[in-house]
């Protein structure tokens, strides 16, 4: 019994995982199809095979300087958020100041406000600072985020105390601890944020297209809505599945390439000293 319930379960899963990654791979492999293939064969491999709709992406549109925007923001965001969380974690984690609890509620809190209530005020204020089609507007407000802050705060509450009175009694500060013992230590859960931010930035679709009407800091998303909306007769599907191609890539890649922290950091929840 308990091995066809472990099959049963194996067998869930494939199917998850089929049902997740083939609408990707059949993106792909639309992208590559003449439009004639599309409409008339319905076929799941090109046949010709063609890069025609990559061509015409690379050629009649600045991806490349959007490419480079969205790759600079969520970076940039992502080093930001990262560091800012967490030191902010280890404060709320390990030292003792006044207005702790309180100020750390009031972070809790500010993860239930649905961010789309921030998004007026937040533009009236990077107005006020002129900071309308600039990169500081993309990035700044995203350097701090409650869930950041948390995370952050988890782990390092889970930091052996022992470590930290050893170091105490070497006569390590504070800082000390933090940059030499806790950070290292704390590997898995910086780089779970990091992947959580970085596919979040580089997804963001309303922010950008409030605070952006310049073509040179236009980010991909946005990119890729106004070609989808593009005053044309008919929708071209290769190109369109090419640029979406080159929107989703990038974003895979981090999580493949963090997936083994990713999982050691949800895996660490369930272990006990």
């Amino acid at each position: 019994m308990e091995k066809s319930f472990k099959i049963f379960g194996y067998f869930v899963l494939i199917i998850g995982a089929v049902s997740m990654v083939l609408p990707f791979l059949y993106m792909l492999s639309l992208s590559f199809m003449t439009e004639e293939q599309i409409f008339k064969n319905f076929g799941l491999l090109p046949s010709p095979f063609t890069l025609e709709g990559w061509r015409h992406v690379f050629k009649n549109s600045d991806i490349l300087r959007c490419f480079f925007n969205s790759f600079f923001v969520a970076t940039l965001t992502t080093v930001g958020q990262v560091i800012i969380s967490a030191m902010a974690g280890f404060a709320f984690a390990r030292l003792n100041f006044r207005f702790k609890e309180p100020l750390f509620v009031l972070i809790l809190i500010s993860m239930m406000i649905p961010p789309q209530v921030n998004i007026i005020p937040l533009f009236f204020v990077m107005k006020q600072l002129h900071w309308i089609n600039t990169y500081q507007a993309l990035i700044i407000p995203g350097l701090f985020g409650g869930f950041g802050v948390f995370l952050m705060r988890q782990w390092f509450q889970s930091f052996p105390s022992e470590l930290e009175n050893s170091a105490r009694m070497d006569g390590c500060s504070n800082w000390e601890i933090f940059v030499k013992i806790a950070l290292p230590l704390a590997t898995p859960a910086l780089i779970t944020l990091g992947i959580f931010t970085f596919i979040t930035t580089w997804n963001s679709f309303m922010w950008p297209l409030i605070v952006t009407s310049s073509e040179a800091i236009k980010t991909l998303p946005v990119a890729l809505a106004e070609f989808k909306g593009s005053f044309r007769e008919t929708t071209e599907w290769a190109q369109l599945m090419a640029f979406s191609a080159v929107c989703t890539v990038p974003a895979i890649c981090v999580f493949l390439l963090g997936r083994k922290f990713f999982i050691n950091d949800l895996l660490s929840g369930s272990l006990k000293e």
